[in-house]
């Protein structure tokens, strides 16, 4: 199964791509899914987490309090770099059994920490969805009623725009808006689909 990652910092869109190419027929596994499933209670890395930060960190129904748990990691590198060695190896797992039982011509990982996590080591191809800076803190501002130093917070400890960029096969310019994601979303499908279908050759001819 051919596996494309797609990533882009905070308020750059991805999710927003991800759903141009559910409407194309893709499958796109989320990898803030399979981070929510890690966590719920019953399972052994909530436990380990209440234990670690106290039970402050659990809301009344015993869920997670992800809310809390960011501000409590974010101000602290070492608490982050303890949650990150605990869930990572998790969430690849999950990751991968669904991308296992996808179907269709090839599957997208829609991850934002595919490069800073290892994630892409998943996926054939990477494709950043990308866009100027102030426009990524004004666009994440409106969507989530954050402050915009919150934001800023978010986006420095996500990778630098220019490193991801180099990081990238692909890239999807989200700065002019959701129509022209939208087409460029569809000539990336074609181009996909051509390099699944040479890979396909190639084994054929081997």
């Amino acid at each position: 199964m051919f596996r494309v990652g797609l990533t882009g910092g905070i308020g750059s869109g991805k999710s927003a791509a991800a759903e141009c190419f559910r409407k194309l027929g893709i499958h796109v596994v989320d990898a803030d899914w399979a981070a929510r499933v890690v966590v719920q209670p019953g399972k052994p890395a909530l436990e380990q987490i209440a234990q670690h930060f106290g039970a402050g960190v659990l809301l009344e129904n015993g869920e997670l309090d992800r809310a809390k748990l960011r501000v409590l990691v974010f101000d602290d590198p070492v608490e982050r770099a303890w949650l990150e060695t605990l869930l990572h190896p998790l969430i690849r797992e999950e990751i991968l059994a669904a991308l296992e039982q996808s179907s269709g011509p090839y599957a997208i990982l829609e991850s934002p920490l595919l490069i800073e996590s290892g994630q892409y080591q998943l996926v054939d191809r990477i494709c950043v969805v990308d866009l100027p800076e102030q426009l990524q803190l004004e666009r994440a501002c409106a969507r989530d009623e954050n402050h915009k130093a919150q934001i800023r917070k978010i986006m420095a400890a996500q990778l630098k725009r220019q490193a991801r960029l180099e990081k990238a096969d692909d890239v999807l310019d989200n700065s002019a808006g959701l129509p022209e994601l939208r087409a460029q979303v569809e000539t990336l499908h074609q181009q996909y689909l051509q390099l699944v279908e040479s890979a396909r050759h190639s084994r054929l001819q081997h």
